[in-house]
């Protein structure tokens, strides 16, 4: 079925046919023009009451649907924030490790026998070693610093190159490479190579969702984190044996961040993240703040995790 396009009057009346309350009626179209209908309406569903009818929660006003999809905006800025800390933390000490151990050229950091061996894998490990020349070959031109290293020395060393690669590349880079230069650069985390192996997918995941205003409060990676000290330090719940909280979650994000942030960025983070909350909280008046939280996948004593 083809979809119709709807004026501003016309989005105004499907809202309203839903049961959602609209006090001031140009506020809400300024908003629905600033911000699209469609991305707005991807906030409706904490507030649904009926799912067969697809009805709001009787009470339930424009500026609550509003505040939930500005909270979320903010909560996405302040870990954009810290994701960019981290994805630089990680190519650098990545770029360190192996310019160290393999050289700074490209045909020395690049050299098929740098990598894991297993004949498996032989086809992963070549595809990507050519997506990383593709990488360098295009973008190298296009940047200060790579053009300057071109013109000068003939070369870009690995932590200049690494400026160019996408947080994901970096992490199927990490994937492919030998299980002793994988501890090495875990070991920078204090993690495991298994560890890190789970949360730099996770990570480009995120950084991805905030890079381009996707929702964020509810979204659920495509992987799950390992059990930590912090899931049974904080008493999260299990059903079936599974952690409830934590897992796949937004709060498994943060746990990520608490094993790579350094202290006081994740403090600072935490009470920036804590204050938003607490605003929302002020402004919810059909849900409780305990629904969002619960949908975050935040235990109820998620400020804890700070302190452990």
């Amino acid at each position: 079925m083809e979809k119709i396009f709807k004026t501003l009057d016309e989005q105004i009346s499907i809202l309203q046919s839903k049961g959602l309350t609209i006090p001031d009626e140009n506020y809400a179209k300024e908003i629905l023009l600033r911000e699209n209908y469609f991305f707005l309406s991807g906030y409706r569903h904490l507030f649904i009451g009926n799912e067969s009818t697809r009805s709001f929660l009787p009470g339930t006003t424009f500026n609550e649907l509003y505040s939930l999809f500005y909270f979320d905006r903010h909560i996405r800025n302040i870990l954009f924030r810290n994701l960019l800390i981290i994805e630089n933390n990680i190519k650098s000490i990545m770029a360190y490790h192996l310019s160290m151990k393999y050289g700074i050229r490209e045909e020395q950091y690049l050299k098929q026998q740098n990598f894991v061996r297993d004949v498996d894998r032989k086809r992963q490990v070549n595809d990507l070693l050519k997506k990383l020349k593709r990488q360098i070959r295009i973008n190298g031109g296009q940047h200060q610093a790579t053009q300057h290293y071109i013109e000068h020395y003939g070369y870009i060393p690995l932590w200049i190159v690494v400026k160019i690669l996408s947080f994901g590349i970096v992490g199927e880079f990490y994937s492919i490479l030998k299980t002793d230069d994988q501890r090495a650069i875990a070991e920078f985390f204090q993690a495991k190579a298994e560890n890190l192996l789970i949360w730099l997918p996770i990570l480009a995941n995120y950084r991805n969702l905030c890079a381009h205003e996707d929702v964020l409060y509810d979204h659920k990676a495509q992987r799950q984190i390992m059990d930590s000290h912090f899931h049974k330090l904080l008493n999260i719940s299990k059903i079936n044996g599974d952690y409830i909280y934590g897992k796949d979650d937004l709060f498994a994000l943060i746990i990520i961040l608490k094993r790579m942030l350094r202290a006081d960025d994740f403090y600072l983070m935490m009470e920036n993240l804590d204050y938003e909350i607490n605003l929302l909280a002020g402004k919810l008046k059909t849900i409780s703040i305990d629904k969002v939280l619960d949908r975050m996948g935040f235990p109820a004593n998620y400020k804890e995790i700070v302190r452990l």
